[in-house]
């Protein structure tokens, strides 16, 4: 921007130059005219002082004059760096490659896997339900109020506990399940839910609830009466048939979920008869 503007006024700034140089120039010619034509002393000693004056004056405007006519004539100086390529040049030393390349700092630095996988797992968020999705839904679920009708007569105790559910279409006469599978045809009948218990007590209130996809869909609830431990099971047979999706069974004592687990009934209840 400075460059544009110095353009634009230095043909101003030499006009001013050259009209002052000519002017001075002028009064010493008139002052020495006086000088050499006038009859009196005092007339030609101030028109002497006037050409001296005058004299020096013209001569430092010319100076100016060159010196300003100079700076400007010269080529602008252009703000773009140039950088000579040189394609002769020897190989560089050694050491002096080396030098170099600890100076500068590598654009791309490899992690090997191990340590990659170190600094995940430093920096990683902490998931309070870890990877297991049942322990997050098991978290949000709320006992049906249907399923909670019954005031317990005895409290949990500490080491009151229910075991893996297990699915089956059959089972043993000694509850035990016949080939247990978390995948079943909708053509099924029957599904048993199997479980062991301990630290169970006479009098505690258990519930236990069959969802699809969510909704709650069966389950039942009373007073337990069943001893401190040994094996149980529910069973689910809905009367119009098993619905293609997830089904899950919920049991809980005494108002706390104790144990849960789903399984999938595939297929169509068309395909199945056929």
């Amino acid at each position: 921007m400075l460059n544009s503007i110095s353009g634009t006024i230095t043909p101003w700034i030499l006009g001013i130059l050259f009209l002052l140089v000519f002017l001075a120039t002028a009064v010493v010619v008139k002052s020495w005219r006086e000088m050499k034509s006038s009859p009196y002393y005092f007339m030609r000693r101030q028109a002497e002082k006037r050409l001296q004056t005058y004299s020096v004056f013209s001569l430092v405007l010319m100076v100016l004059t060159a010196v300003f006519m100079a700076s400007t004539m010269q080529a602008p100086q252009s703000d773009i760096q140039l950088t000579a390529v040189l394609t002769n040049t020897k190989p560089a030393d050694e050491d002096l490659q080396e030098l170099v390349k600890q100076a500068v700092p590598p654009a791309i630095e490899f992690v090997s896997q191990a340590d990659l996988t170190a600094n995940l797992t430093s920096t990683a968020i902490v998931d309070p339900y870890g990877a297991d999705a049942d322990k997050l839904i098991s978290a949000i679920l709320k006992l049906p109020e249907e399923y909670d009708r019954f005031e317990p007569t005895a409290e949990l105790n500490e080491n009151t506990e229910l075991g893996d559910i297990l699915f089956a279409s059959e089972r043993t006469e000694d509850y035990k399940p016949i080939a247990p599978a978390r995948i079943f045809p909708v053509s099924t009948d029957i599904v048993y839910a199997l479980f062991s218990y301990e630290g169970m007590e006479n009098g505690m209130e258990w519930a236990w609830v069959w969802r699809l996809n969510g909704e709650v869909v069966d389950g039942g609830n009373e007073l337990w009466e069943y001893g401190s431990d040994g094996p149980g099971y529910v069973y689910y047979s809905p009367e119009e048939g098993f619905q293609a999706g997830e089904y899950s069974l919920e049991v809980w004592v005494n108002g706390e979920l104790m144990t849960r687990s789903t399984l999938t009934m595939t297929g169509t209840a068309l395909s199945a008869g056929n």
